[in-house]
C-alpha cells in the first residue's frame, strides 16, 4: 500500500428523500462528504493507506464525520478538533430536464477558521506517496488558501506527486479570486484534473469549439487547450471528463488525457444518474489509482473512467466499488445482470 494524503472539508449532507424539492419535503436524508474526503475513501476501498487532513469541531456532530470516514478505512489521525461547527449542504436531486440544485451552509466552518500551526505538514507527509486537493478548500476562506499552500509545500519538500481538482465552486468565490489563487498553486501540481469551466473560471484557459450545452465535447479540443497549459504550469498530465448532458437523468460519459503530446480519450458510456454528486471525486480517485498501480495513462484513464460510471449509480457522496467491480466494467461487461 502506498501512502496517500487529502487535504479538504467533510460537510454533513441534508438531501431531500428521493426526488421531493426543498419546499416539499420535511425530513431530510443524512450522508456525510466532501471533494478531498471522497477521495479518500474511495482509495482506501482500493487498497490504499490514506490519510484525511481537516478539521472538525470537538462535539458528537465532528465525530459523527470522523467515524463516516473510519469505518470506510481512511485515517483520521491528522484531523484537527475545536472551531464553531461543521460544514452543511443541502442537496435537492434532479430529474430529467430539473437539474440538481445544492445550497451551502458553510460559513465559519472548523476547516474555514483553521490556522496553519493546526498541522504538522512534515509528520503528515512523510512517507508519503500521493497528496491531492482540489479547488474548494482554498474557496472557502483565506485561511484554507495558506493551509492548502502549506501542503502544497511540505509535500514537495517530501517528493510527493501532486494533483489537483480545479472543482470551480461560483458559489464560493469569483474568477478573479480564483485565478489569484489558484496560480500560487499550479507550480506545486504534477496532475491536474479539470473540466472546460474549472479550465476557464479557475486559469483563464479556454478551449475552442467546446460547448457543453450542444454536446460539443470533442476531446481534440481538450488537448490542444491542455498543450498549452502544460507549456505554462509543466503539468505532467492534464486530465478532462467529458460529460455530456442529455439531461439531470442521462448522461454520456468519457474522459480525456494529455500529456502536451499525445492524448488518450476513453471508453464512453451511457450513464442513468442515480446521484451525480462525488462523480468528479471517483473519477480524480480513480485516476490516482491507476496512475500508481498500471503501467501506462490509457489504462489508468480506462479504470477513472469506470470507477466513476459507477459511482453515478450509488446513492450518497462516496464511491464505495471495489477494483475488481471496477476492472469488470472496464473490460466490457455492462449488462447490469444480477451477481448470484
Amino acid at each position: 500500500m502506498k501512502k496517500v494524503v487529502t487535504l479538504g472539508e467533510i460537510m454533513l449532507r441534508l438531501s431531500t428523500p428521493g426526488y421531493t424539492r426543498f419546499v416539499q419535503t420535511d425530513t431530510f436524508d443524512i450522508n456525510y462528504g466532501g471533494g478531498e474526503a471522497n477521495v479518500a475513501v474511495s482509495l482506501a476501498n482500493y487498497g490504499h493507506d490514506v490519510y484525511f487532513v481537516s478539521k472538525l469541531p470537538d462535539n458528537q456532530i465532528g465525530q459523527a464525520a470522523v467515524n463516516s470516514l473510519r469505518r470506510y478505512g481512511v485515517h483520521t489521525d491528522y484531523i484537527a478538533r475545536g472551531g464553531e461547527r461543521i460544514g452543511i449542504y443541502y442537496l435537492e436531486t434532479g430529474a430529467s430536464m430539473r437539474p440538481s440544485n445544492v445550497i451551502y451552509d458553510r460559513a465559519h466552518s472548523s476547516i474555514a477558521e483553521a490556522d496553519v500551526d493546526d498541522f504538522d505538514f512534515d509528520a503528515i507527509f512523510k512517507d508519503c506517496a500521493w497528496f491531492h486537493f482540489t479547488g474548494i478548500t482554498p474557496a472557502i476562506s483565506r485561511k484554507g488558501f495558506e493551509i492548502t499552500l502549506k501542503a502544497c509545500e511540505a509535500a514537495k519538500k517530501h517528493h510527493c506527486t501532486v494533483s489537483c481538482d480545479l472543482n470551480f465552486r461560483k458559489k464560493l468565490w469569483t474568477t478573479e479570486e480564483a485565478q489569484i489563487a489558484m496560480n500560487q498553486l499550479m507550480p506545486y501540481v504534477d496532475v491536474l484534473i479539470g473540466n472546460e469551466e474549472d479550465c476557464e473560471k479557475s486559469l483563464g484557459y479556454k478551449p475552442q469549439n467546446v460547448d457543453v450545452t450542444k454536446g460539443n465535447v470533442e476531446a481534440i479540443h481538450y488537448h490542444n487547450l491542455f498543450t498549452e497549459m502544460i507549456k505554462k504550469y509543466h503539468f505532467q498530465y492534464c486530465v478532462a471528463t467529458l460529460r455530456e448532458s442529455y439531461s439531470a437523468s442521462d448522461n454520456g460519459w468519457s474522459a480525456i488525457i494529455s500529456d502536451g503530446k499525445e492524448y488518450y480519450h476513453s471508453r464512453r458510456y451511457d450513464i442513468r444518474i442515480v446521484d451525480r454528486v462525488g462523480g468528479g471525486d471517483s473519477f480524480a480517485s480513480g485516476l490516482i489509482h491507476g496512475l500508481m498501480t498500471y503501467s501506462t495513462k490509457e489504462e489508468a484513464l480506462d479504470f477513472a473512467v469506470a470507477a466513476s460510471a459507477l459511482k453515478h449509480t450509488i446513492p450518497g457522496d462516496f464511491n464505495l466499488v471495489s477494483i475488481k467491480e471496477v476492472e469488470t466494467l472496464m473490460k466490457g461487461d455492462t449488462s447490469g445482470r444480477v451477481q448470484r
